[in-house]
Parts: C-alpha cells; structure tokens; sequence
C-alpha cells in the first residue's frame, strides 16, 4: 500500500525509522527488534540508506523487503541522492520494484568529504522529480525541518525550498526530530500560509543518553529548551533514570502532538525495541 493511502485512510499515523545493522553482512542481528517493533502495529517502518559506496545499502533493501513480506508491515525506503547518477537511481528504483517496494523518502544525503558528489543531483526537490518523471508509481515523500534546515539561508528560504519539494510530487512529509512543540506548531502554521498541503508526520526522538542526543543535536541543529537541558543535567549520570524520564518527555511531547491533531508520530528507534515498546504502550489508546 502506498504511504499517502494510509495518511488518508487515518490520522495519526504511527512510524518508526530504524537502520541496517553496519557489521553484519546477514539481517538476523535485526531480527529480534523487528518482531517487537512490528508486534506494535505501526502504520509503516522507514528503512535508512548510507551515503555513497556504503556497504549498508544492499542491505536496506533486504530489510525493507523482509518487513513487508515477514510482517506484513509496510516499508518506507530512504533513498539519497548527492553521490548517485540518475543511472544509479534508476537502478536501484528498478530494484525496489522487483522488491515490491513502492514507498521512498527522498532526500538530498548528508556532504561527505571523503566522496565526491557526482553532481547530478543537488537537492532533494531534484530527486523528487526525477522519480515521479521516471518512476511515477513510487509513493514519494520527503523530509522537512521545523526549526529550518542547518544548510538553509534562513527559514523563509527552507519554506520556499519545502515547496518546491512537494510541487515536485512529494507526497507526504516526514519531519526531523524536535523537542520543542511549539515549533512544530509555529512550523505547520507556516505550512499552510505558504499552501504547503502534504500530510506531516512529527519526528520524536527518546533520549536514551546525552552522548547520543547532543550528536544528534548537533548534526540536526534542534534546539534544547530548558527542561529538557535540566533533565539531562539532573539525570547525566543516572544511566536508568535518565531513561525513564527521556521516555515520559518523548510521550508527552506525543500526548501534546496528538492534542493538536498531528497527522502522524514518527518514531527514531535507534534500533531500541525497549524504546518503541515503552511509547506505545504509554500512548495505546492514543493512536
């Protein structure tokens, strides 16, 4: 089923993103996650792709495949686009659809500086396009960013961007994490001044601890307001306690979500059953 199906069939939408294992040339390290993960009932599980020459990527597409035919679960395939030619694109399109895949979150990939991009694509919006001209039974969707894009001249020019991304035929978004609703909110107000129309599903990382979220902070650029700063401070060196109340934050960032009639809650895993787990459970009669 496409994804864009599921948005207009019903709101919220429940996601998680996980990732192929990196040292295991087999799926069966995943295995265990997949059973609790799928066990959930999510709406769809969004499978990540390496940058160019990454082992990881033949990967991806087994993963992927053995969600939907294992689990019955419907996969999202990310697909970047700065170190591949549209020959590989095409390519790995065609492998997906052989796979039975019809669902890719397009995006543009993180710079690399040890790969030269192959300057065939620049932006995501160029990604988007190619596919719906070359693959247009691809559901398409893509990414987009409350608090703007690290890369973007200021957050005028992300909300152009975004648009140019859904007038290409993104389809449904997905957005990166946040730990602030408000700006969310603000981000969706601005969505629908600028007629930005695709359904938006909210990203939600848990903490599971402060080395991992101020990288990911710091890859993303999200922003940490005070109370969360506090908890991570109060918890540093509580590795059991800092877990439960990054859990009881991440749900009530998502009781906060739903509130306000999101359309979907896009889970971050880390490839953390426990995690998934302990939100749905909180959040059972929610979504």
């Amino acid at each position: 089923m496409k994804i864009s199906e599921i948005y207009r069939k019903k709101t919220p939408v429940l996601s998680f993103e996980i990732f192929p294992p990196k040292r295991d040339t087999t799926l069966t390290s995943i295995d265990a996650t997949l059973d609790v993960l799928c066990s959930l009932h999510p709406d769809f599980i969004s499978v990540t792709f390496g940058a160019g020459g990454s082992a990881t990527n033949s990967l991806t597409v087994g993963l992927a495949k053995k969600i939907k035919k294992e689990y019955g679960i419907e996969p999202l395939v990310h697909l970047t686009c700065i170190n591949y030619t549209k020959e590989e694109i095409l390519a790995f399109a065609d492998e997906l659809a052989e796979a039975g895949i019809e669902n890719v979150l397009a995006l543009r990939g993180d710079r690399n500086p040890d790969i030269v991009p192959k300057e065939e694509f620049f932006y995501a919006s160029d990604l988007v396009s190619f596919l719906k001209e070359n693959r247009g039974e691809l559901c398409v969707g893509g990414a987009c960013y409350p608090e703007g894009h690290t890369e973007a001249e200021s957050k005028v020019a992300d909300l152009h961007n975004l648009k140019k991304k859904t007038e290409a035929g993104a389809e449904f978004l997905i957005s990166q994490l946040f730990f602030d609703n408000e700006h969310f909110y603000s981000f969706r107000e601005k969505m629908e001044i600028a007629d930005i129309k695709p359904p938006v599903s909210a990203g939600i990382m848990p903490v599971i601890n402060r080395a991992q979220i101020e990288r990911m902070v710091s890859l993303c650029g999200a922003s940490l307001p005070e109370k969360f700063r506090r908890i991570l401070q109060k918890y540093e060196f509580e590795k059991d306690a800092l877990f439960d109340a990054g859990m009881a934050y991440a749900v009530n960032q998502i009781v906060d979500l739903v509130a306000h009639d999101v359309d979907g809650v896009h889970v971050y895993t880390m490839n953390n059953p426990v995690v998934a787990r302990r939100i749905c459970d909180s959040i059972r009669n929610l979504i």
